[in-house]
């Protein structure tokens, strides 16, 4: 446990016999506190990324009252503050595109104001790990409260769940089996409150990930959005990060290597969303730490794919809430984490635990009988993607996961969309489909566009699924065999840019690879031609993005935030950022 901090942070604002001191309490007076409301009181700010912008998290400001509570009972003072919102259903081209914007707001809020402690009020897909991303380097006492998933969608005797059933019933009305007004019912009933998606998708991940990063209290991360123990838990929050002040437990003491492996064990798990691969990769880059993709696919084969929800299962997330959650699946492979690692409990991972029980075995498999012997995500190599790539295995077809084909290629996302519906488009379900152009930098962005749609010629067939190649991300909620985060991107001449209509593709699963079957020779000619599509911003932040992004492998952060390493006195590797808040 860290050392007992001896002085308060916010006390610098406002002890001295300058001015400003003076006047800052001034200011605050004139908010209704008492004069000594912040005498020697740990001052905690609430985060809150509340909008009516984002479904996901309108719910927070309720959910930020009841942190306020606890902050009050343990002896702090709750001061709330609003950042940008990134919601992911609303925002062109993609909510991505803003997680570094977002992650820069939330480091530079709690930089520059009076906070001693951070409270972290997330659930959309991107304000986690943009949250995540900035107390990192941030580095005063944090906590995560996530605003938990919504209720399960209802349509006529089925349980949807949104975003994945979504996807799959549209795909019926576009083939003409779902009508007008069957699909304006299933519209009124997929999203029945606040909170983000009921599935296994990006945002339960990453909110389920905090929780394995020991982020968050035991239990907190999966507890649905209008369920009254949601606040409760948030009012635990307020409490604890009071205590954390006072331990100067920070988010460099938990947040370590150690960490970051239980997460990613913990992804593979659950079979979280690929898109945890390019936060985690982010995160570790805030943090100092040295993560490569291959990592993933390591922990991938000796983990066990357990949590049997959507897309990859059967079930929803109030199913996997009610069986125990995150903890339930941490204590069954607690063999293959770091149960030393320690967390904002106080206690570590195993201490946290040991008590959980899974009270449905059929949504929370054990290890020794698990839905897949492996992790949900696997990384590819080959000379289609000589840094990387992922597909997510426990959502693909097993057919296809060893296949060879022709390729048809869409140079753009908007050619995709004007030929996909093609009664002529000639291809089948043998096809390879390679989109180019919607990587980090092409998109611009990362956009979710990686899940082609099937083409409708193909729908008619029955065909439900077929190999589909892009540099793109695809939504956590999204199914089939899809690589994704080709590296390099096309767009800056990787060799996913060579491909050709007709080229052979291999995509082997089981031997890590995805291969284009042409002559060496003739993809490095193909290259030497390659011209780069004009760039989408030549002004502000999307001008901003497109000169300083990393690639897929580096997790898409900005190259001017990753950590800067340091020695410690004691000599072990650090990492510590321009700047950072002592």
């Amino acid at each position: 446990m860290p050392e007992q901090k001896k002085k308060l942070r916010s006390q610098d604002w406002w002890t001295g016999p300058e001015y400003y001191a003076f006047a800052r309490r001034a200011w605050l007076r004139s908010e209704g506190f008492a004069p000594d409301a912040f005498q020697g009181k740990p001052v905690i700010g609430i985060c809150n990324s509340w909008s009516e912008l984002n479904n996901c998290n309108a719910h927070l400001r309720t959910v930020a009252e009841a942190v306020k509570r606890g902050v009050w009972t343990a002896g702090g003072v709750p001061l709330e503050f609003p950042t940008i919102s990134l919601g992911e259903m609303f925002m062109k081209p993609t909510a991505m595109l803003f997680r570094n914007l977002m992650a820069m707001d939330v480091e530079e809020s709690i930089r520059a104001n009076p906070l001693d402690g951070v409270v972290l009020l997330c659930g959309c897909d991107k304000t986690t790990p943009a949250q995540l991303m900035g107390c990192a380097s941030a580095d005063i006492p944090a906590i995560v409260v996530p605003g938990g998933p919504m209720l399960s969608g209802q349509w006529k005797d089925k349980k949807l769940g949104s975003g994945t059933d979504g996807r799959k019933l549209f795909d019926l009305y576009r083939a003409g089996k779902l009508n007008d007004e069957e699909m304006c019912e299933i519209e009124g009933g997929l999203s029945r409150s606040a909170g983000h998606c009921t599935v296994m998708g990006t945002a339960s991940t990453m909110t389920s990930l905090a929780e394995a990063l020991g982020m968050t209290l035991t239990g907190c991360a999966n507890i649905p959005a209008v369920d009254s123990r949601r606040l409760t838990m948030a009012e635990m929050s307020g409490r604890r990060i009071v205590e954390m002040v006072r331990e100067d437990l920070r988010p460099s003491h938990i947040m370590t290597r150690k960490a970051m492996e239980n997460a990613i064990t913990v992804n593979m798990a659950i079979g979280g969303s690929t898109n945890a691969v390019v936060h985690l990769l982010a995160l570790a880059g805030r943090l100092g730490i040295d993560l490569d993709m291959r990592e993933f696919d390591e922990i991938s084969r000796r983990t066990p794919y357990i949590v049997n929800v959507k897309p990859s299962g059967e079930f929803l997330m109030e199913d996997f809430f009610a069986a125990g959650g995150v903890a339930a699946v941490m204590r069954e492979v607690l063999p293959l984490l770091h149960g030393d690692a320690p967390t904002v409990t106080g206690k570590t991972i195993a201490e946290n635990v040991a008590n959980s029980v899974c009270h449905r075995p059929e949504v929370i498999r054990t290890a020794a009988d698990p839905l897949h012997m492996e992790g949900g995500t696997v990384v590819l190599y080959g000379n289609l993607a000589p840094d990387g790539a992922v597909l997510k295995q426990t959502a693909a077809s097993p057919s296809l996961l060893q296949h060879r084909g022709p390729a048809y290629v869409f140079e753009t996302y908007a050619q995709m969309h004007e030929e996909i519906d093609r009664d002529d488009l000639p291809v089948t379900a043998e096809t390879v489909l390679v989109m180019k152009n919607c990587g980090p930098k092409g998109g611009p962005g990362f956009p979710e566009w990686g899940q082609i749609p099937l083409p409708r010629k193909l729908l008619k067939q029955g065909v439900t699924d077929m190999v589909r190649i892009s540099d793109a991300r695809m939504s956590g909620t999204s199914f089939g065999t899809v690589v994704l985060h080709i590296a390099p991107e096309s767009y800056v001449g990787g060799p996913l840019a060579a491909v050709q209509t007709g080229d052979l593709i291999e995509l082997d699963t089981v031997g890590r690879k995805i291969e284009l079957l042409v002559p060496e020779e003739e993809i490095a000619a193909r290259l030497a031609r390659f011209q780069p599509l004009s760039p989408k911003y030549e002004r502000g932040y999307g001008k901003l993005f497109l000169e300083h992004v990393t690639q897929a492998n580096l997790g898409c952060d900005f190259d001017f935030l990753r950590a800067m390493p340091t020695r410690r006195p004691d000599g072990r590797d650090s990492a510590e950022s321009p700047g950072r808040p002592r």
